[in-house]
């Protein structure tokens, strides 16, 4: 019994959701092998073999493999399916946009965003936005899963030795090209892996009183910046912030919740933060339910106040 990892990575390293599903597919049991496939992506798949736990990497080089498309790298996975008992994706846009594909091209059902492995064929999965969770056996031969990233603590980069091999490529469709991208370039840390975030909520008001207030306090704390849903709706903040349930799941070592009510969708998201501040004006905000420190003030006092104390 092996499992696979479907590597997310730029070709030139590996992504951290890598690391924190190579720790759930250790758990499944068997030999850990990782799939780096790619173009020029010999890097990324050094970078893999390096990762502790891993027993293989499988480096797949490829045109139509460059750009991460879920029906090239999906004919991939399946291509290879027949040797493993498991199959794990990070539950990122990347991890979801391919594994429903595998879990249909081999006529099985996927578990999704698991949050814990109580055997290799039971998991456990949040349900209701986090309010309830799953215990979900799965009997199928070839166990396609996705995992929530926050539920499971990163492998190390570093200790391992794997082997590495280097299959050809599945062919390519001819039926889905890759046209462009638009990057948005930050310099701030990436919102799902960065250590501490300070979000924003619609209490703000306005996107210029969203940066006005909120940019002085990540720049202090060298923080990520994310924002509630509503935040977003109302142009506050890019869409790529968005924390919660529709938005990025994160469990950063300390969050700070300004002017955020807490609507479940949003706890879906962040409620597994290992520090949660809250500053809100309601006493009565759902978020001071989750908050280990919360202040009752006026944002707009309050924060500039804290900048100043930092």
């Amino acid at each position: 019994m092996s499992s696979l990892v479907i590597a997310e990575h730029d070709n030139s390293s590996i992504k951290p959701s890598t690391l924190n599903t190579i720790t759930a597919a250790i758990q499944c049991g068997g030999d850990v092998h990782v799939l780096v496939a790619g173009h020029n992506a010999g890097a990324a798949a050094a970078a893999a073999a390096q990762i502790a736990g891993v027993a293989k990497v499988i480096h797949v080089e490829g045109e139509g493999l460059a750009h991460g498309l879920a029906e090239n790298v999906g004919a991939q996975v399946v291509a290879m399916a027949s040797a493993y008992s498991h199959l794990l994706f990070p539950a990122t846009a990347f991890g979801k946009n391919i594994a429903p594909r595998v879990a249909a091209k081999l006529d099985v059902a996927q578990v999704s965003d698991i949050t814990k492995v109580d055997s290799p064929d039971t998991f456990e999965r949040p349900i209701y936005a986090g309010n309830a969770i799953a215990t979900v056996q799965s009997t199928d031969a070839i166990k396609v899963i996705t995992v929530r990233t926050t539920g499971f603590d990163a492998a190390p980069s570093t200790g391992g030795s794997a082997s590495v091999d280097t299959p050809a490529a599945a062919g390519a469709s001819a039926d889905v090209h890759f046209l462009g991208s638009e990057i948005a370039r930050n310099d701030r840390p990436e919102l799902t892996a960065a250590k501490i975030i300070v979000s924003g909520g619609r209490a703000l008001g306005s996107s210029e009183k969203f940066m006005e207030i909120m940019t002085p306090l990540a720049d202090k704390l060298g923080a990520a910046m994310g924002a509630s849903r509503a935040a977003v709706d109302a142009g506050y903040a890019p869409n790529d912030w968005q924390v919660g349930q529709t938005g990025k799941i994160v469990a950063p070592q300390l969050y700070v919740a300004c002017g955020i009510s807490g609507a479940i969708q949003h706890l879906a998201g962040m409620k597994d933060s290992k520090v949660i501040v809250a500053i809100n004006k309601d006493g009565e905000a759902p978020i001071f339910s989750v908050a280990d420190y919360g202040l009752e003030a006026d944002l707009f006092v309050a924060v500039p106040e804290l900048v100043a104390a930092l």
